[in-house]
């Protein structure tokens, strides 16, 4: 029976993490939570969660990169399989309904994420908008708190981690507070957007080069839902084959001659 042992920030996240290594659904699977882990205040003093997961003897694997004919279909099922999480009952990190976002819960979203802009003294301003792409938390999160200011690199942080710490700080915070499953996405001026597009045009390019070379070209490594968008970026190219290698935080998406 294959198995992934997997790490994040919350068990959901390491379940995240262990489904796209092993690209099954969650139905697909069986989790055993090794460690539940504990927040850190913007990543420092915290401990990751961990766990394992095995595939049931009757799940069949998913192709992690969808052909041309799978297109469609694999962003419909990931979009109604993410809404699910969302409101999910079987979930072991959080069983909790999921915040509506009135006017009201995302007052208190923008409220909270200042406040901590302000503890950290961090001069910036929040706007509220709505996810459009994938990169943006489109079919993850509905509401955007997007951070615009100046030198707010220290917000992003390498590869994105301190970003993704101040959101799970912030849905932390609102959840407990409205004793709901709060799914906010946190920005800083448009850096998943444009990370987004910066992943795209990588994949074009080193798709280009495989082309010309004819060799086998390897990326940084990234996270899941950004090896993601590059498997989706060449999923309609015919002369060129994607697939994830390595484990973990050094999982790498790989791009290969079709033939």
């Amino acid at each position: 029976m294959e198995s992934v042992d997997a790490s994040g920030k919350t068990v959901e996240e390491a379940i995240e993490k262990a489904l796209a290594e092993l690209g099954l659904e969650r139905t697909q699977v069986e989790v055993e939570v090794v460690k539940e882990g504990r927040a850190g205040i913007l990543g420092i003093g915290g401990e990751d969660a961990r766990v394992v997961v095995r595939a049931k003897s009757e799940a069949a694997p998913v192709d992690e990169r969808p052909r041309l004919e799978q297109v469609d279909d694999r962003a419909s099922r990931e979009g109604g399989r993410l809404a699910a999480r969302a409101r999910s009952d079987t979930s072991p990190a959080d069983e909790r309904p999921r915040l509506e976002e009135t006017e009201e819960d995302i007052a208190l979203a923008v409220e909270v994420l200042e406040k901590l802009l302000e503890l950290m003294s961090v001069d910036a301003t929040v706007r509220v908008r709505q996810p459009e792409t994938l990169g943006d938390g489109a079919a993850i999160v509905r509401t955007v708190l997007d951070i615009s200011g100046d030198d707010l690199g220290i917000l992003i942080g390498r590869r994105g981690d301190t970003l993704s710490s101040l959101q799970y700080l912030v849905n932390l915070i609102v959840g407990r507070k409205l004793k709901a499953k709060a799914s906010f996405g946190v920005d800083v001026a448009g850096y998943r957007r444009r990370r987004e597009q910066s992943l795209k045009s990588l994949a074009e390019h080193m798709a280009e080069r495989v082309r010309a070379t004819h060799q086998v070209m390897t990326l940084e490594p990234m996270p899941p839902n950004e090896r993601r968008i590059v498997h989706l970026a060449l999923a309609q190219d015919e002369t060129v084959i994607t697939e994830s290698i390595g484990e973990g935080e050094n999982r790498k998406v790989v791009i290969r001659p079709s033939r």
